[in-house]
Order: C-alpha cells, then structure tokens, then sequence
C-alpha cells in the first residue's frame, strides 16, 4: 500500500468537467433546435395550405390580391413560400420562443417550469404585438406614399410587394421583443438599469437609425410611427430592468438567510 498516494491533477479535473459541461450543453442545443425546426417545417406547410387566404389578408393594404401584377413564372410560386414561411414563423413561435427559453433560462432558478410559464407570454404578446402594429399601422401608412410617389403609376409585383411586407412584419415583431430581452439581461447582471436610464439620448439616436432601415420609406412620418414606439419600449424595458434586479437582489438576500 503506497502511503502517499499522487493526487489528482485539479487542472486535467477541471479541464474534463469544462468539456463535459460544454458536451451537454451542446447536446441540449441540438435538441431544441431539431424540435424548433421540425416545428417551422410543420407549421409553415399549415400555412402552405392556408397560403391563397393569407394572401388575401396579407394584402388588404393594396385592396387585395387583384391588386398584384405578376410578371414573372416563378413570381406567384415564390410569393406563396414567403408568405407560408412568414405565417409558418409566426404560428411555431410559441414553440420556438418556449425551446429557446428552456435552453437559456435554467441556470438563473431551480424551478425551470415557473421561469418558462412567467417570460413566455410577454415574448409571445410583444413579438405579436409588433405583427400587428407593423400590419395595422405601419404598412398602411407606407404603402400610399410608396404607391403615389412622385405621381407615377405604380404596377405592384407580388415578389416585391411579399417580400418587402413580410421582411416589415418580422423585423418589427423582432424588436418589439426589446423589454423581454433586457430584463433577461438585467437578470443575468449583463447590464444595469442606472447606466440604460444614463445613456437614454444615445437609445433614442439607436431608436431612430433602426426605425430609418427598417422602414422602408424616407417619409419622416412613417419613420416617427416606428420610432416613438421603439423609444416608448426602451423606457418600459428600463422598468422592467429594476424590476429585474430588485427581483435578483431578494432572491440572493433569501439564499444568504
């Protein structure tokens, strides 16, 4: 029996427990991404069947589909996978928006379940909110001045007029996730309300160049109509940031007692 048995290297320990960790996490992200996929796929050939009716309603703005000028054979075929990929998207949120979670949020409590149930509703009511306010608002706003610009007759392609609603729908949705995404940040000490409410010149400088890319018309008008929403949600997510941290300071105060 050796009586000064080696101990074990702590570095080699630890270099296997980091790259067992990174395995798991790895193997975790690779589900929920299949299960994310599959989920789109099957939703957005839902959507395929739906796709003449999504149409329809996707082209109210213009007076409705006998608006569009096709011009090109392929033109209709596409139009209809990008509306079907949009309505697909939008229809495998939820799914997309809880797997997302599941993989991020773990780590912050030990109920996983109380996490998912208490930030999966805001990320699906913002991300719709924005679908709505980009269909119902902004698209209704643009498409005349677009349409009359400088008094020329315009013939509306499908392709162009798909591609550009679809394109404004999501990437509005998308940022009106803003709340949702800072108090997770807040959560994780990644930022801090004080310094949000300290540089709130420069989030309104930011609130108006992404309101200027993704509107699609230099009309100061449409551009205020995306602009003053943004900049309302960064307030709102500066709340919900002390919110956040005041939560994170009770939670550590009860894990101290």
């Amino acid at each position: 029996m050796n009586p000064n048995p080696i101990p074990p290297e702590p570095d080699k320990l630890s270099a296997g427990a980091f790259f067992s960790a990174m395995e798991e996490h790895i193997t975790e992200l690779r589900k929920r991404l299949i299960i994310s996929a599959a989920g789109l796929v099957i939703a957005v050939v839902i959507c395929f069947f739906f796709s003449e009716a999504i149409m329809d309603f996707l082209c109210r703005p213009i007076g409705g589909l006998d608006k569009l000028t096709s011009i090109e054979i392929t033109e209709n075929a596409a139009s209809v996978f990008d509306v079907s990929l949009l309505a697909g998207f939008i229809l495998a949120f939820p799914l997309i928006a809880y797997e997302t979670l599941a993989f991020i949020l773990p780590g912050l409590e030990t109920n996983e379940k109380k996490i998912l149930s208490r930030f999966l509703p805001p990320v699906i009511l913002f991300f719709l909110a924005g679908v709505c306010f980009a269909f119902f608002i902004v698209l209704p706003a643009a498409i005349p001045f677009l349409t009359s610009f400088m008094g020329i007759k315009t013939e509306i392609r499908p392709s162009d007029y798909i591609s550009f609603s679809t394109n404004l729908i999501f990437w509005i949705g998308i940022v009106f996730e803003m709340p949702v995404i800072i108090y997770i940040a807040a959560r994780l000490r990644i930022i801090d309300s004080r310094k949000l409410l300290k540089n709130w010149r420069q989030a309104v400088v930011i609130c108006a160049v992404l309101a200027m890319l993704i509107t699609p018309t230099i009309d100061p008008v449409n551009m205020l109509l995306l602009m003053v929403p943004l900049t309302a949600l960064y307030f709102l997510s500066i709340l919900g940031a002390r919110l956040a941290e005041k939560k994170s300071r009770s939670a550590e105060s009860q894990k101290d007692l």
